[in-house]
C-alpha cells in the first residue's frame, strides 16, 4: 500500500508539474501575442498616416499589380469555358449590327445621314457595347467581391477600375474590323480618324465614374443590381444609336447632349466617316458632363468606402 501511495503521489505530482508548464506557456504566448499586436498598431496607423500624406495616387500605385491581376481575371472569367472565346467580341456587335440595319435601316428606313448602314451602326455599337457591359459589371463589382473585401485591405476603386480595364480588349478585337470596312466601303479616312483612339478616353471615364458610384451604391441598396440592366436598356434608346441626332430639333439639341454618350457616339462615326455631320458644341458639353461625373463619384465612393467591408 505504501508503494501504491507513492506511485499515486508521484503521477499526481507529474500531473501539476505539467498543468504548471501550460499554464507558463500559455501565459507567455499570450503576452507575446498582445506585444506583436501592440507593435502592429502603431505600424498600421503609421501606414495609415502616410498614405493620407501621400494621397490616392501613391496608395494606387502601390497597389497596381493587384489592379493588373483582377483585370486580367475579369477576362479570363468572361470567356471561360465557353466555345468561341474571343470570337464573342466580334459576334456580338457584328450579329447586332446586322440586325440592326435589316430592321431600322430597311424596314423602318431610319435616316443614316448619308452613311452606309453597317457603318452608321458598326461605330456607334463597339463604344455602346463597351459602355453597357463595363457599366453593369463595374457596377457590380463590389458586391460581387464581398470576400475581398472583408478579408484584406486594399484601395476599393481598384475593383471598378479593373472592370473598366478589362472591357477594352473586346473594343480593342471589335475596332480591327473597322479596317475592312473601310476598305470594303472606300472611306477617305483623313487626320479625324485620329479621333478614334483619342475618344476611347472618355469612353472609359464615363463607364468608370458611373460603374464607381452605382458599385458604392449597391452595397448599401441591392435594387441597383436589378435597375442597372433597366437602366441600360433605356439608355439605348435615349442614345443617338438607332438614329442620328438630327431627328432632334435644334433646339431640342441641348437635352440630347445631357447623355454624355450623345456626343461620344456622333463623334465616334466622324471618326471613320468626315461628312458626317457632328455638333462640337455637343461633343463639349458631353466632355463636361463627363468630368462632372468623374469628380462626383469619386467623391461619393471615397466617403462611402469605409463602411463597405461592415455592410456588404
Amino acid at each position: 500500500m505504501s508503494k501504491a501511495h507513492l506511485l499515486s503521489g508521484e503521477i499526481e505530482s507529474r500531473q501539476v508539474a505539467m498543468q504548471v508548464r501550460r499554464s507558463s506557456r500559455t501565459e507567455h504566448q499570450s503576452h507575446l501575442m498582445e506585444s506583436v499586436i501592440a507593435v502592429e498598431q502603431p505600424e498600421r496607423v503609421r501606414a495609415d498616416q502616410d498614405y493620407s500624406k501621400l494621397g490616392t495616387i501613391r496608395e494606387l500605385w502601390d497597389y497596381r499589380e493587384l489592379f493588373y491581376f483582377l483585370a486580367w481575371r475579369d477576362m479570363k472569367v468572361r470567356y471561360k469555358q465557353t466555345v468561341l472565346g474571343v470570337l464573342w467580341a466580334i459576334i456580338q456587335p457584328v450579329f447586332t449590327m446586322v440586325i440592326f440595319t435589316v430592321v431600322f435601316g430597311h424596314m423602318a428606313n431610319i435616316s443614316s445621314e448619308g452613311v452606309p448602314r453597317p457603318i452608321f451602326y458598326f461605330s456607334a455599337l463597339l463604344p455602346w457595347i463597351y459602355f453597357s457591359s463595363t457599366l453593369n459589371s463595374a457596377g457590380l463589382s463590389l458586391v460581387s467581391n464581398s470576400g475581398l473585401l472583408t478579408k484584406i485591405y486594399f484601395p476599393r476603386i481598384i475593383l471598378p477600375a479593373a472592370a473598366a480595364l478589362g472591357g477594352l480588349v473586346d473594343f480593342l478585337i471589335g475596332s480591327v474590323l473597322l479596317v475592312g470596312f473601310i476598305i470594303y466601303y472606300d472611306l477617305r479616312v483623313g487626320w479625324n480618324l485620329l479621333l478614334w483612339p483619342a475618344l476611347l478616353v472618355p469612353l472609359v471615364l464615363l463607364a468608370f465614374s458611373l460603374g464607381s458610384f452605382l458599385a458604392a451604391l449597391n452595397v448599401k441598396y441591392r435594387d441597383v443590381k436589378y435597375a442597372i440592366p433597366f437602366g441600360i436598356q433605356l439608355l439605348l434608346f435615349m442614345t443617338p444609336i438607332i438614329y442620328p441626332s438630327s431627328v432632334f430639333p435644334e433646339r431640342f439639341q441641348w437635352l440630347l447632349a445631357l447623355n454624355p454618350l450623345s456626343g461620344l457616339i456622333e463623334a465616334f462615326r466622324y471618326a471613320l466617316v468626315p461628312s458626317y455631320k457632328v455638333h462640337w458644341d455637343v461633343l463639349a458639353l458631353s466632355l463636361a458632363v463627363t468630368a462632372g461625373l468623374f469628380v462626383f463619384a469619386m467623391v461619393y465612393f471615397k466617403r462611402t468606402e469605409k463602411a463597405f467591408a461592415d455592410i456588404v
